[in-house]
C-alpha cells in the first residue's frame, strides 16, 4: 500500500505559522495584562477590606462611648432626683439639724451631678468624633470597591478576548482597567 503524504506549500506553511504566532502573542500579552490587573486587584481588595474593618471598629467604639454617655446621663438624672428630694425634705424639715443635713446632701449631689454631666458630655463628644472618623474611613472603601469591580470586569473581558479572539474586547478590558485604577487611586484623595 502506498502511503499518501500531504506536503504543504511554503505559502500555506507561512500562513499557519503566522496565525499560530499571532494567536500565541495575543494570548501571552493578555495573560500578562491579566496577571498585572489581578495583582493590582488583590492589593485594592486588601486596602478595601482594611478600610472597612477599621471603619467598623471605629463605629463600634463610637457606639460603646455613646452607651457609656447614656449611662452617665441616667446617673445624672438619678442624682438630680436625689438632690431634689433632699431640697424638698429640707423645706419640710422641722429641726435645724435635719434641715442642715438635707441641705448638705443637696449640695453634695449638685456637685457630683455637675461632674457627671461633664463626663457625659465628654463621652458624647468622643462618640461623635469616633463616628465621624468611621464615616471618613469608610469613604475610601466605597471607591476601592468600585475600582475593584471594574478591575474584575477587565479580567473577565480579557478572558473573553482570548477565547473569542475579538480584539475589540481587549479595548473594553483596558478601558475597564483604567477606570478601576482611577477609581482606586481617587479613594485616597477625595
Amino acid at each position: 500500500m502506498a502511503e499518501e503524504y500531504e506536503v504543504p506549500s511554503p505559502h500555506e506553511h507561512h500562513l499557519e505559522h503566522a496565525a499560530e504566532d499571532h494567536g500565541d502573542s495575543l494570548a501571552q500579552r493578555i495573560a500578562l495584562m491579566t496577571a498585572i490587573i489581578a495583582t493590582i486587584a488583590a492589593l485594592v481588595s486588601y486596602q478595601s477590606g482594611s478600610a472597612q474593618n477599621e471603619a467598623m471598629f471605629l463605629k463600634n467604639e463610637s457606639i460603646l462611648k455613646q452607651a457609656e454617655a447614656s449611662d452617665q446621663w441616667a446617673f445624672f438624672q438619678a442624682r438630680s432626683v436625689k438632690a431634689q428630694l433632699a431640697a424638698d425634705f429640707a423645706v419640710v424639715a422641722t429641726g435645724a439639724d435635719d434641715k442642715a443635713r438635707f441641705l448638705a446632701v443637696q449640695e453634695r449631689e449638685d456637685t457630683e451631678r455637675s461632674e457627671i454631666q461633664t463626663e457625659a458630655k465628654k463621652l458624647q463628644a468622643e462618640s461623635r468624633e469616633l463616628g465621624e472618623k468611621s464615616e471618613a474611613r469608610l469613604r475610601p472603601h466605597e471607591r476601592l470597591s468600585m475600582g475593584l469591580t471594574f478591575l474584575q470586569i477587565a479580567i473577565a473581558l480579557a478572558a473573553i478576548t482570548v477565547l473569542t479572539r475579538r480584539t475589540w474586547l481587549l479595548w473594553g478590558s483596558v478601558a475597564s482597567a483604567v477606570i478601576g485604577l482611577g477609581a482606586s487611586a481617587t479613594a485616597f484623595f477625595l
